[in-house]
């Protein structure tokens, strides 16, 4: 409604605004446009807590990732998704179980702070999915497809979410360990609000990364088993490495504060190579070990991806100014490179890589820029 002036009232300000999505669902829209591995997922949902005592399995939290990848911009929406049961084999190599998977996501229980009808702090307690349908009869030999509805509290919180994460879809199927899922999510997150760090005590830490209670109660088994493990998957799958600082009181870690660090283009280009590579050996190339797959075999477990490529898969980096001509470079520069003059940092990049630029292209090309644009960031803050 309009007053005499013509103007908006507020409560139609409100209602307007209470209807439109927030940043994070605006980004995952035009990623899904862009096409590629990479998607949005909401730091409200990475950030949600777990009821003590629960967690997803890893099958469960990569169906959960790859719903939202599927919902895109769209996920806030009141609205069944769809998926090809397909495409979740294609993430997890057969035997799918994807009914349990599902009744897994039906029966997990979050938990968010909130305000009770009185105004008093209060906790909500709901689960990501409503309801979900899944095709058990084979079409063609085709193996169907399911359906999911997010539950209204999940919608809210999707829909509000102004922080996000942008992910990588091979990374996010590439880990072995849920933990190093999760950690990957809350680093990918902090990153891109640019803050380097997470600190919590051992009660936050296991609520973060849905450490059950009971498991691993003692800390030196707890950094072999959970700890080391996730670095390790990280420092080869993620475009950051993770290390963390032990705080004690006495002998006892009270709390432990994680720093997330952006990779340089060089190691960028070295995770962008590993992802394309089969798993099928990768834990024997992360410790160095002998490697027993042959490039034969790797080739017949990783079928060759489509001809078709990305724009600019043929671009290099420029020798002069980035500003004109070259939009796609110009915006990585200018969103990830903390105010900074954006020329001033190519300079810096070129510098930095030297002969080896002249290699790159395409979508290597843009990882290793915009991972040159954080590091840079981080090593200078911001302008």
């Amino acid at each position: 409604m309009e007053n005499d002036a013509g103007q908006l009232t507020v409560a139609h300000q409100e209602t307007i605004e209470e209807a439109l999505p927030g940043r994070s669902m605006r980004v995952a829209a035009a990623l899904r446009l862009k096409g590629g591995d990479e998607f949005v997922k909401p730091g409200s949902i990475i950030e949600v807590k777990f009821v003590k005592g629960e967690s997803l399995s890893l099958t469960a939290s990569r169906l959960l990732a790859l719903m939202i990848l599927t919902a895109g911009g769209d996920a806030w929406e009141d609205r069944p998704h769809r998926m090809r049961k397909a495409d979740i084999r294609r993430g997890h190599k057969g035997n799918e179980r994807i009914t349990e998977m599902l009744q897994e996501l039906h029966r997990t229980l979050f938990a968010v702070d909130d305000r009770s009808w009185r105004g008093k702090k209060a906790t909500t307690l709901f689960s990501l999915i409503s309801r979900s349908k899944e095709e058990t009869e084979e079409d063609g030999g085709q193996a169907g497809w399911i359906e999911w509805e997010f539950t209204a509290d999940a919608r809210k919180l999707i829909q509000a979410s102004e922080t996000y994460a942008v992910l990588n879809r091979q990374a996010v199927l590439g880990f072995r360990s849920n933990y190093a899922l999760r950690l990957y999510e809350l680093g990918a997150l902090r990153l891109h609000r640019r803050q380097a760090t997470w600190k919590g005590d051992m009660a936050a830490l296991r609520a973060a990364l849905g450490i059950p209670p009971d498991v691993y109660t003692d800390f030196a088994q707890l950094r072999r088993k959970v700890l080391e493990k996730a670095k390790a998957e990280i420092d080869q799958l993620a475009h950051f490495r993770v290390d963390w600082r032990e705080i004690r009181q006495g002998r006892t870690v009270a709390e432990i504060e994680f720093r997330f660090e952006p990779k340089g283009a060089p190691e960028v280009i070295e995770t962008i190579g590993e992802l394309d590579r089969h798993s099928t050996g990768r834990k024997q190339r992360r410790d160095g070990t002998i490697e027993t797959v042959t490039v034969g075999q790797d080739a017949l477990a990783a079928p060759a991806k489509p001809a078709d490529k990305p724009t600019g898969e043929t671009q290099t980096f420029p020798s002069g100014s980035i500003r004109f001509g070259y939009d796609d470079l110009f915006s990585i520069g200018r969103s990830y490179g903390g105010g900074w003059d954006v020329d001033l940092i190519a300079s810096g990049f070129r510098d930095h890589m030297g002969e080896r630029l002249t290699k790159l292209r395409g979508a290597k090309l843009a990882a290793a820029w915009k991972g040159f644009c954080e590091s840079w960031v981080t090593r200078r803050g911001r302008a």
